[in-house]
């Protein structure tokens, strides 16, 4: 992707405050851990919303809009504040890994990213559980908790660790990565299923994963992690290699050097039909 012309003491404005937010989300997220009180689906199986939700959201729009009050924010929750359009549009996933999140199991991040002319630029992730806050900004470098992080040097796909998801739609609709885990599973070192986007595109970034493909995604999923991975070195597109767009709900990023590869073998996995029988 070809990023905006920013200055570097903008960006590094823009990414501090993402942080901020980022880091006050966590707090929300910490004090309701074990009390939520209500989940909810938002009308698809398996899509949860609880006050944890709620409330992050509440936090970090508080902050972005006290210091950006002319930008625009597509949230999660809430929706869209301003122009979809606009030069600047910050995208928010107050809790990414809300199903991890339900059940206590501790793999969920607040997600807060900066598209910049429609690319995304700026972004912190926050995950309050093993308390590592990944921040990045293309041009500038990508860090956990301060410290430089960079990309694997992995060049083989099968010496390398994948990590993917399955979109909510999967048990109605062909278009799943069902085939594509299976087969990739049995080529790599192993294929990952954590739950919350953001943090398997932070771990891409930071080398504990090598690649990471997912479709049926929003742009609060991604906006965050893409400006972490590239900003960490890292190499994002769609599957067939050509740009990458954020509102297409699919994503190819790894670590670039087994970038082609693993693009070659998604686009020649076949396709399984839905699971119907499972909602019989």
């Amino acid at each position: 992707m070809n990023s905006p012309q920013i200055p570097a003491d903008r960006l590094s404005t823009y990414l501090e405050v993402a942080a901020t937010a980022a880091l006050a989300a966590g707090e929300v997220l910490q004090a309701c851990w074990g009390k939520l009180e209500s989940i909810v689906e938002k009308g698809r199986p398996g899509d949860l919303v609880t006050e944890a939700d709620k409330q992050a959201e509440a936090v970090i729009l508080k902050i972005l809009r006290a210091h950006f009050p002319e930008h625009s924010i597509l949230a999660e929750e809430s929706g869209q504040y301003g122009d979809l359009d606009a030069k600047y549009l910050w995208a928010i996933d107050p809790l990414d890994g809300t199903t991890n999140y339900a059940h206590q199991y501790p793999f969920s991040a607040a997600s807060i990213g900066l598209l910049i002319d429609g690319v995304p630029t700026v972004g912190a992730i926050y995950d309050p559980f093993h308390r590592e806050l990944f921040c990045g900004a293309v041009g500038l470098g990508a860090t956990c908790n301060a410290r430089p992080i960079h990309v694997s040097k992995v060049d083989k796909l099968a010496q390398s660790l994948l990590v993917t998801g399955f979109a909510y739609d999967r048990r109605e609709t062909p278009d799943n990565n069902y085939q594509e885990f299976c087969y990739l599973t049995h080529v790599t070192q192993g294929v990952r299923r954590a739950g919350a986007a953001s943090i398997d595109l932070a771990y891409v970034a930071c080398g504990r994963l090598d690649g990471y493909w997912e479709r049926g995604l929003s742009p609060w999923d991604l906006a965050a992690g893409v400006a972490i991975v590239e900003a960490a070195g890292g190499t994002v597109t769609a599957y067939d290699l050509t740009g990458f767009d954020i509102r297409s709900g699919r994503v190819l990023a790894t670590n670039g050097q087994l970038h082609a590869e693993l693009s070659q073998e998604l686009l020649h996995v076949a396709q399984i039909e839905p699971w119907s029988w499972l909602t019989r």
